[in-house]
């Protein structure tokens, strides 16, 4: 992760929620343009993005000046909150990077992206573990639900989860196996996954599966191998297609 000091991105939030995305951008641009070359506005329609996006600049310094003096500015009457983003955005390592240490800045993201999604799914299992999502309260107790009196079998809506729920592979929680999938052909054999994947501390060994290609399991001594070996494979680009890499499903 790069430096405070590097950070040319402006992280911007308690926007309006009512100001259409194109607008806001627009107005964006103009307060910011004040203090640097603003080279993107991110975004989104999304419910988790509203009221909030990112300004990147061309230079760090343009940044630090206009989360010291934007703090507060009240924008469509509200007063917004900034402050430099943790790490560099996508347009930022693009202009000053080459391409290794853009897809190397990818693939990190990926994988940030990947480690809250499988904290939220845990998460979320643990809740729906428990009968209902929550436990009853005492005047619920040994009172019979709506469906029981009517003698109707309960059933399950559409993507519930529960002790046997499917959990989905970017949610498996880490071990020391990794999961590849979707290889090209030629790289089906033990001495070139080896190249790619025995970098990483504490590699094993490669497991391919007889009459099956595109698909490998690579073997670590332990967790923290495997994990540093996904953060830096997801979503590489091997041949003319990009590989999946997570946890084997204990």
């Amino acid at each position: 992760m790069s430096s405070g000091q590097s950070i040319a991105t402006v992280y911007v939030r308690n926007l309006e929620e009512r100001v259409k995305l194109e607008p806001l951008k627009e107005a964006l641009k103009l307060i910011f343009a004040e203090y640097g070359n603003v080279i993107d506005i991110i975004a989104k329609r999304n419910l988790k993005a509203k009221g909030q996006a990112f300004v990147v600049f061309d230079r760090p310094e343009s940044a630090a000046q206009a989360v010291e003096e934007l703090q507060g500015f009240e924008l469509f009457e509200k007063p917004i909150q900034i402050a430099l983003a943790r790490t560099r955005s996508d347009a930022t390592v693009k202009k000053t990077g080459n391409r290794e240490e853009f897809e190397l800045h990818q693939r990190r993201r990926m994988a940030e992206k990947d480690k809250k999604k499988a904290a939220e799914a845990a998460e979320e299992q643990k809740r729906l573990k428990r009968p209902g999502g929550a436990a009853p309260s005492s005047a619920d107790a040994g009172r019979p639900t709506k469906a029981a009196r009517s003698g109707l079998k309960p059933t399950a809506p559409a993507g519930a989860g529960g002790p046997n729920a499917v959990v989905p592979d970017e949610y498996l929680p880490p071990n020391k196996i990794l999961f590849v999938q979707n290889l090209p052909d030629d790289y089906h054999d033990i001495d070139a996954l080896g190249g790619v994947f025995g970098r990483f501390e504490g590699f094993r060994e490669v497991r391919l599966v007889p009459g099956r290609k595109g698909i490998a399991f690579i073997e670590y001594e332990a967790e923290a191998g495997a994990i540093t070996a996904k953060e830096n494979t997801a979503g590489m680009s091997l041949g003319d297609k990009f590989i999946k890499v997570t946890y084997q499903r204990q």
